[in-house]
């Protein structure tokens, strides 16, 4: 059995034993040794950076720890970029030094320099890293963690499920990103705490996942609602996951019925964490063992505020003895037997100088058959007044309607829906209909990807063909798209650099690509695209080459052509 080490030691080379294994790369086992020698290097590339923060994004968790810890015994402080999306790198890239991984104008780390570099004990109050999540305005919010917190976290985590995890070559699979709170804490600062292997392998495609589970093997599973909620029944789940030793969910409650559904095809109750970035971990439950109720992590007290809204304290907060007000309604069951949530408190908005719940809205939306989920935002176009916009995840007999009776006689129709409980002043005029909704790396739904879909960087994609290297998906091309602002006044067209990013996107989304390429080849771009035209994207993936080729054309002839050759993890 290994030992538990605090996060502030793990990178020191007697922390394990030279030959302990950190990772299994490739059928290949990277030792211990190895990565803090990989921490040594990156600590002597940070060292000669000026000022304290460096931003930090990779795509490989091994390369990404050894970074995250040569940062910390430099004395600097990871920003850990949440995507590469440019109203993301925006936020991040102006207010930091530095640069690693897949970021713009990234370094590496210095080998060379290696040698020289003396790892001594971090301060679990000095060190700390910077995380976004997405704000109320989607706007992203920076939130900083001191490494005291997160080693609390880990330990909570080894006291409650450390022996699920505790089994040899144990390997994580993970349908979340390691660049999120719940990602690396489960796939990067826990496995390395507890002398487990790092959580390699990522996952974004319930194939993929079966495949993975098939192989021999004992495997634990980090995953989020949206994904556990929409494995395919007709996949033989059963005779994959005999190695399986637990599933793990959090980033919002995963529902009653898709909790039986998991349990029913991968034979475990989900292991359910309950908190947030800002609060880290909260509390866990199996519904299968506690139904409703949640139970605690240890060293984490709970009550009702007067609000009706749970508070908590913990050293997984800044301040471990200030109680901390979240938006979530509870109640306390009896006997100290946990609590049961109630839904989050009522978002309340002004519109048109009323006050509306979108909450209320969106509960009534969700009483009606034709509506699998709903998200309200507040869409701010000045000079013209705030507005209701909302999304629509419909169930099968919700796009039946629309397809009978057209977007008129159902936007009418689900308005009516509302006037209940909203003043009709404050009524939606904007509507989405999404076949599901958007999600982003750790199975959210964001304020940002909400308001995209009001006015998108791309239009959503119409997929025609969709193979392991084949695929092909109309655009439609509004004039409301974001892309065309300023390109230019008065004859937009849809600028080449988007046109580069649509055929990056689709390709991450067809075939799993990565997002950075190393350059562009042959392209060429023959004529304008003009609102108002449909697209067509065809895309070819050659793997064994690492390039996307791509052509775009349109009832007028041909766009756009060439290829991008990707780049591998940092």
């Amino acid at each position: 059995m290994n030992t538990f080490t605090a996060l502030s030691e793990v990178a020191l080379p007697k922390a394990r034993e030279v030959a302990h294994a950190v990772a299994i790369v490739g059928g290949r086992t990277v030792p211990h040794a190895d990565w803090v020698r990989a921490v040594q290097a990156w600590c002597a590339a940070f060292q000669k950076v000026q000022g304290t923060e460096v931003g930090l994004y990779f795509d490989d968790p091994l390369a990404f720890s050894a970074a995250l810890w040569g940062a910390w015994h430099a004395g600097k402080t990871p920003v850990l970029a949440s995507d590469l999306q440019p109203h993301t790198l925006s936020h991040l890239l102006p207010n930091v030094q530095a640069r690693a991984g897949l970021l713009p104008g990234a370094i590496g780390p210095d080998d060379a320099g290696a040698g020289a570099v003396s790892l001594q004990p971090l301060s679990l109050r000095a060190a700390q890293v910077v995380l976004f999540t997405s704000g109320s305005t989607g706007v992203p919010e920076r939130i900083v963690k001191y490494l005291s917190q997160l080693d609390a976290e880990v330990h909570a985590l080894q006291a409650v499920f450390g022996p699920m995890a505790d089994a040899p070559a144990l390997r994580t699979l993970a349908t979340v990103s390691h660049q999120h709170i719940y990602g690396l804490l489960f796939r990067v600062l826990w496995p390395l705490a507890a002398g487990r292997h790092l959580g390699m392998e990522f996952l974004r495609y319930p194939e993929e996942l079966l495949a993975q589970l098939a192989q021999p093997g004992r495997k634990l599973l980090v995953s989020s609602p949206a994904m556990l909620s929409r494995l395919p029944e007709q996949l033989d789940w059963a005779a994959s996951s005999q190695g399986l030793r637990g599933i793990f969910s959090s980033g919002g409650p995963l529902p009653p019925e898709a909790s039986a559904h998991v349990l029913a095809l991968l034979g475990h109750s989900t292991t359910e964490v309950f908190g947030s970035s800002e609060t880290g971990g909260i509390a866990w439950r199996r519904r299968a063992e506690q139904g409703d109720a949640w139970q605690p992590l240890p060293g984490v007290e709970v009550q009702l505020a007067d609000s009706g809204c749970l508070s908590v304290r913990s050293g997984h907060l800044p301040d471990a003895v200030a109680w901390w007000e979240t938006a979530d309604r509870a109640l306390p069951q009896k006997a100290g037997a946990g609590f049961v949530l109630q839904g989050r408190a009522d978002r309340i908005v002004k519109i048109a100088e009323k006050r509306v719940s979108l909450t209320a809205m969106e509960n009534a939306l969700l009483a009606s058959d034709w509506v699998a989920a709903a998200k309200a935002v507040v869409l701010e176009s000045p000079p013209a007044a705030a507005r209701v916009g909302m999304v629509l995840e419909l169930s099968d007999a919700g796009w039946q309607v629309l397809q009978q009776q057209g977007r008129k006689q159902m936007g009418a129709a689900l308005r009516a829906l509302l006037e209940p409980v909203v003043d009709r002043v404050a009524l939606p005029r904007s509507w989405r209909y999404v076949a599901t909704l958007p999600l982003n790396a750790q199975g959210k739904t964001t304020q940002h990807d909400l308001l995209a879909l009001f006015r998108p960087l791309m239009p959503l994609p119409e997929w025609t063909e969709r193979s392991a290297h084949q695929a092909t998906a109309s655009l439609q091309v509004d004039d409301g798209l974001r892309v065309l602002d300023g390109h230019f006044p008065g004859a937009p067209i849809v600028p080449g650099v988007a046109q580069l990013h649509w055929v990056v996107t689709l390709g991450q989304q067809a075939f799993g690509t990565p997002v950075g390429f190393l350059r562009a080849e042959v392209v060429k771009f023959q004529q304008p695209i003009l609102p108002g035209t449909r697209v067509q994207v065809q895309l070819q993936w050659v793997p064994d080459k690492g390039y996307l080729q791509f052509t775009l054309t349109s009832g007028r002839g041909p766009h756009a052509s060439g290829r991008l050759v990707l780049g591998g993890t940092a």
